[in-house]
């Protein structure tokens, strides 16, 4: 009888053992299975989003907080997603690290923008208006930089003609991307310059009667400049350099993007890549020469012998600006100031890191004035929803503030802050140039 028992309970306990066996076979494979169902769905749908050009199409915004659409950002303040992060700088934030690499960028916008150009309302492939060529490009987007770009294929030139009659004080920025695949005599340039016919001589390259050249190899540190005035060379230097406009990779894979910013003071001219000032020439101008031609080309493109990719050269985010601010005059005197020349990140109230030299200037004034108060007023367009606009240009006033408390040392109690998104517009017309001088940080003496 006890061997029956015992002989009964190895039955049973083989069986718990064999079923618990299955059991966990089951659950193994049926996690296998989900799990290679889960790998196939994705893979299914990144095909799909592929065929569909989901990959390579950018975010739509969301129409019911749709706002102005602009190079300062103007934005839902509900899509602001950044808000209160360490590194962004809105009111209750502290400035961007990159800010800091700012802090010898001395350059200050023109007064009022003549030419703003984003080409966001030229369609694709198009080529813009209000442009002159001896080539040819198209409108093109990019797929790891936002907005538009002229993408310049061939050799030749191209100007913006609305760049024109040049005053003794003008600032003129522009984006450029660039890649090189080609050889060694590849090289990207701009030039400002005195003509009595700029459509005759759009495709000269050598134009000695009043000339500032400058000049870039392609994705490498090497830049170079010349003056010319009365058929002579006045000046120039063919060995200087920047890091700048360097490509990143093997091969050039990384493209190089920079922003050039270019300030004229009479003689004087100051070019800027992104933060560094790769020129200050006292001389670049004579005085009692007209210029009224800007254009930018290349030569030589498109040797690429083969390789993954031709050269390339992209440019976009022109703004042209006429005009000495008179910050200490117009806050201390007058008792107003007004600027366009701070920006703000898409959407948000992060204060661009290129903004150092104007928010340098305010300070210095409040610094030199200890008893101004000022109460910084936020503006925008009037395009897209009026209350996130009006709720966006109060959260960019108080960015302002947060910028000169923390990085320039003003004392909070000393500064107000208010919006009017685009109730108190200064340029009634429609034109992209309207909308950029309406979107500005006003500083009001209280």
């Amino acid at each position: 009888m006890k061997k029956f028992f015992f002989l009964l309970l190895c039955l049973l306990v083989m069986g718990l053992f064999l079923t618990a066996q299955s059991t966990a076979e089951r659950v193994k494979n049926n996690a296998k299975n989900s799990t290679e169902n889960n790998v196939n769905r994705k893979v299914d749908q990144g095909i799909n989003d592929l065929l569909d050009g989901k990959l390579f199409k950018r975010k739509k915004k969301d129409k019911s907080t749709d706002v102005d659409d602009n190079e300062n950002g103007e934005g839902s303040p509900a899509e602001d997603k950044d808000k209160g992060k360490k590194g962004s700088v809105t009111g209750t934030s502290t400035p961007q690290d990159n800010l800091k690499i700012y802090r010898k960028f001395d350059f200050v916008q023109g007064e009022k923008i003549i030419y703003y150009d984003d080409f966001e309302r030229v369609d694709m492939g198009d080529f813009p208006t209000g442009w002159n060529t001896n080539s040819s490009a198209e409108i093109v987007t990019l797929s790891n930089m936002p907005g538009k770009w002229l993408s310049i294929t061939k050799d030749g030139f191209f100007a913006p003609e609305m760049v024109k009659d040049m005053p003794d004080n003008f600032t003129l920025e522009f984006e450029v991307v660039n890649r090189y695949q080609s050889n060694n005599i590849l090289y990207y340039k701009f030039m400002i310059y005195k003509s009595a016919n700029p459509r005759q001589d759009i495709g000269e390259d050598y134009l000695t009667d009043a000339t500032f050249k400058f000049y870039w190899s392609g994705c490498g540190s090497g830049i170079s400049y010349n003056t010319y005035e009365n058929g002579k060379e006045m000046g120039g230097n063919s060995s200087l350099s920047s890091q700048k406009l360097l490509c990143g990779g093997d091969n050039s894979e990384i493209p190089a993007n920079a922003k050039f910013s270019l300030w004229r003071q009479k003689n004087r001219l100051r070019v800027y890549l992104n933060e560094e000032k790769v020129l200050d020439i006292p001389q670049a101008f004579n005085s009692d020469m007209k210029y009224n031609v800007f254009k930018l080309g290349a030569q030589q493109m498109n040797f690429s012998n083969g390789r993954q990719h031709d050269d390339q050269f992209f440019v976009s985010n022109f703004r042209y600006a006429v005009g000495a601010p008179d910050t200490r005059n117009k806050l201390v005197t007058e008792g107003r100031f007004s600027t366009t020349g701070i920006l703000f990140d898409f959407q948000k109230a992060t204060v661009k890191a290129e903004s150092y030299g104007v928010l340098k200037e305010i300070a210095n004034v409040l610094k030199e004035n200890a008893t101004l108060n000022v109460k910084i007023v936020g503006h925008t367009s009037n395009d897209g929803d009026a209350g996130a606009n009006l709720e966006l240009s109060k959260q960019r006033a108080a960015a302002v503030k947060a910028v000169l408390t923390s990085e320039f040392g003003v004392e909070a109690a000393r500064l107000l802050t208010d919006g009017k998104g685009g109730t108190e517009l200064v340029d009634k017309g429609n034109t992209a140039e309207a909308k950029a001088n309406n979107r500005r940080v006003e500083f009001i003496k209280l």
